[in-house]
């Protein structure tokens, strides 16, 4: 596989499993009995007799998402955040995969017939509760990360703004989230999965704005081709220009 093929199917992680952990878990909420995905939380899902199906999405998820941050690491190779925003994102898959490993403790009511309070007492739980503040401070810490890159960069300073923003709701909904989980409040399960979207499709926007500055085809693809057009060869200069390191299939800085 060339370096510019690997890159672009670590990209595709990125693109492919926050859309898939969403669908995951909001086919299995609405068919789960007892289970209210306005109150109940996400991780409740790992739960019960069904509760293989959400610990896999944890894990399958988990996963795309370290392969993602291995692109994105490729991908942006050098230049200004190449370490710490494919860092970000790694561990974010980390922590989603480990979140399948170690369940949460049965709370809320869910399942039928678990205690009413929200206290983790098991060694699993409380690592699980753990693991989420890692998830959801991970994504907003990447989202600053790459908006410093892109403000640097004449060709990224659109994605400036959605970059800040999307990091500070993420980290605002976080401490909803966590003060309506303390308080018991109804919906609880409601803003979690409005936080979830706001983050997961951040990463997904960014792989798909990565992939579209990656090329498919080998690197060598041109020597079969023949030799490039000079409007070809303005492009590419172009590109280059924003974006460093092609010989390793990496895009660089520009509009990330």
């Amino acid at each position: 596989m060339s370096p510019r093929r690997l890159t672009r199917v670590s990209l595709w992680c990125g693109v492919v499993g926050p859309p898939l952990f969403i669908l995951v878990f909001l086919v299995d909420g609405a068919t789960r009995a007892g289970y209210d995905p306005t109150y109940h939380p996400v991780s409740a899902l790992s739960l019960g007799p069904r509760g293989w199906i959400q610990i896999t999405n944890f894990v399958l998820t988990g996963l795309l998402l370290v392969g993602f941050a291995v692109g994105l690491r490729r991908a942006l190779r050098p230049g200004r955040a190449d370490l710490w925003g494919p860092l970000a994102v790694g561990v974010f898959g980390l922590g989603l995969l480990l979140s399948g490993v170690f369940v949460m403790d049965p709370a809320h009511g869910y399942p039928p017939g678990a205690p009413l309070d929200g206290i983790a007492t098991s060694l699993p739980g409380v690592l699980h509760d753990n693991l989420g503040i890692v998830v959801f401070v991970s994504v907003p810490v990447a989202c600053f990360v790459l908006a410093r890159r892109s403000a640097g960069r004449p060709t990224g300073r659109g994605w400036v703004g959605y970059d800040l923003l999307t990091g500070l709701a993420g980290l605002a909904l976080f401490g909803t989230f966590g003060t309506a989980w303390e308080a018991d409040h109804p919906s609880t399960g409601l803003i979690q999965r409005l936080m979830i979207a706001v983050d997961w499709v951040w990463i997904t926007v960014l792989a798909l704005r990565l992939l579209a500055l990656v090329p498919p085809g080998n690197l060598d693809c041109s020597r079969q081709a023949g030799p490039p057009s000079d409007a070809k060869l303005s492009k590419s200069r172009h590109r280059r220009s924003s974006w460093a390191a092609p010989n390793r299939g990496a895009v660089g800085p520009g509009d990330a």
